[in-house]
């Protein structure tokens, strides 16, 4: 909602979804949010989608590290149409579509962001096709191409692939022409299969010999959702040379142990394979480390339109 002051100045009132504790989705709370005039730096930007995904879950749940205190506003990615600017900001912004990654704040009709952090959405590009792929594309891109530095020709295992990130990691991989073993339930398989992905059911006990028979020497790379006690079977899948990437710990959003130190087990774990000369990275990615630097800013810019390259070209042809 926006309304014209006496003073010709647009007033924007955001409606936005709160979390007022952990609730179940039928304890969201609506409020209206008089927003202030964007200062200099800043733009309002119109909500036209925001994603819901395991980080919302988690902290619905009160289960996400490093989530505000309740209340608040969840939404961690947004896209929308900059409809305000601020001073110092670049007026050729006005107008524009645009995409952020605000970790919270995304579930609101407008949202009040830096201009530095604004991300371009081509205008033929869907507000919807474009936000699953704020969070889940960079996520996926960079593990696979900046953290792993995965090349045509080699195999990667993949959690959760038929997930939101999963999916996107998936394809980026094909297209990169990368083999790739994909861990689901088996209702997904048949996707999978049509995609060019070689599934693996996760409910099977077994999942990791099955995949040492799929690549006898070890794989290049694996991408763990999951963690908890699979995060050791999926480091021994490793070659010499390959790469574990960590972004989650979907495992433990059911226990009852403190989410904290599950991260810092997870952590010890990945540190200590790292300190071993067994010739095999760890890492533990996550989209949000950096943030607010230009380093980490000019990484999501450069990414993120190769990400919307890809969808306008695939979205043509």
């Amino acid at each position: 909602m926006q309304t014209i002051k006496e003073d010709n100045q647009t007033t924007f009132v955001s409606q936005e979804v709160v979390l007022p504790a952990p609730v179940e989705p039928s304890g969201f709370v609506i409020h209206n949010n008089e927003l202030s005039q964007p200062a200099a730096g800043q733009v309002i930007v119109r909500v036209e989608a925001s994603g819901i995904s395991f980080a919302e879950q988690a902290m619905r749940r009160d289960r996400y590290p490093g989530q505000p205190a309740f209340p608040f506003v969840p939404g961690y990615d947004l896209v929308g149409t900059v409809v305000a600017i601020g001073p110092d900001v670049d007026a050729s912004w006005m107008g524009k579509r645009v995409a952020a990654l605000t970790k919270t704040g995304g579930w609101a009709s407008y949202s009040l962001r830096s201009a530095s952090e604004l991300l371009l959405v081509p205008d033929e590009i869907d507000p919807a096709e474009a936000e699953a792929l704020v969070v889940n594309g960079l996520t996926a891109w960079q593990m696979l191409h900046r953290k792993a530095q995965i090349r045509a020709g080699q195999t990667i295992v993949v959690h959760g692939a038929n997930g939101g990130v999963g999916t996107t990691l998936v394809q980026l991989a094909l297209h990169a022409g990368v083999r790739v073993i994909g861990l689901a339930s088996r209702r997904h398989h048949a996707t999978l299969k049509e995609q060019g992905v070689e599934p693996v059911d996760y409910n099977d006990s077994n999942w990791a010999q099955q995949i040492r028979e799929l690549a006898p020497d070890g794989v290049d790379a694996v991408f763990d959702n999951v963690g908890g006690a699979g995060i050791t079977q999926s480091f021994r899948l490793l070659k010499q040379g390959g790469t574990l990437v960590s972004y989650a710990i979907a495992s433990a959003m059911l226990s009852q142990r403190s989410m904290l130190l599950n991260f810092i087990d997870l952590i010890a774990h990945l540190t200590w394979w790292n300190l071993l000369p067994n010739g095999r990275r760890a890492l533990f990615y996550d989209v949000m480390a950096g943030r607010g630097s230009q380093a980490f800013q000019t990484r999501a810019q450069d990414d993120f339109a190769q990400i919307m390259s890809l969808l306008v070209y695939f979205g043509v042809n």
